[in-house]
């Protein structure tokens, strides 16, 4: 038997407790938090076009998604629909299909498809469109490239081939759009079109412009 007292220790001496740090746990909000503003400060320093799709549509989403982590989704969408433009393309219908993608974030990426319309087509507002052929094709790109269904679209123009209206006058299924002609020519006379472009898409991959005349059924 060992006493206390053949060790050298009374019951003065003073037994100073030993503690135990207990590792300090990272909470998700703050991982997601950290990776947020890495993101950011990465697009600050290289410039959006040095992001790659996923993250630059991860980037637009924290707006929509104040917290959590949305990479996934990004990539959701990017999968579901094949493109960033497919993805602002869709319809909010479309859009609605994707697990995670509510009202509110279907018409927070159709706002910035609309904006991206918008600012194609300034470039082609009250200019002479003929004379700016490269510019009405950019427009038509984003206009009708990502559209999953045939669009039969007008172009009112004045008699200095000026663009006075840029009209969706019928949609159709992916290989139809039915156009009555007599609906378009009314539609010129109220505008005072003296000129017109008449455009249609084929829902491809296939985004080249052509020029072939549109043959009456």
């Amino acid at each position: 038997m060992v006493s206390v007292k053949a060790l050298g220790v009374s019951d003065a001496t003073p037994v100073e407790p030993v503690v135990i740090a207990k590792p300090k746990k990272i909470s998700v909000h703050a991982h997601h938090a950290g990776h947020r503003e890495r993101l950011r400060q990465r697009a600050k320093a290289g410039g959006f076009v040095a992001l790659p799709d996923y993250e630059l549509l991860e980037l637009y989403l924290f707006r929509t998604y104040p917290r959590g982590d949305v990479k996934p989704l990004a990539k959701s969408l990017l999968t579901r629909f094949g493109s960033l433009g497919g993805v602002l393309g869709a319809t909010v219908e479309e859009l609605a299909t994707v697990p995670g993608v509510g009202e509110t974030a279907a018409m927070d990426i159709k706002l910035l498809h609309e904006a991206t319309l918008r600012a194609g087509r300034d470039k082609i507002v009250k200019r002479p469109v003929i004379s700016s052929w490269s510019a009405l094709l950019g427009y038509v790109r984003v206009a009708l490239a990502n559209e999953s269904r045939e669009q039969f679209r007008v172009l009112f123009l004045d008699k200095k081939n000026q663009l006075i209206a840029d009209e969706i006058m019928n949609r159709g299924t992916v290989d139809h759009a039915p156009v009555y002609p007599r609906e378009i020519m009314r539609r010129a006379l109220e505008l005072s079109s003296s000129n017109l472009i008449i455009l249609h898409n084929h829902p491809t991959r296939d985004f080249s412009v052509t020029r072939t005349p549109i043959q009456p059924r």
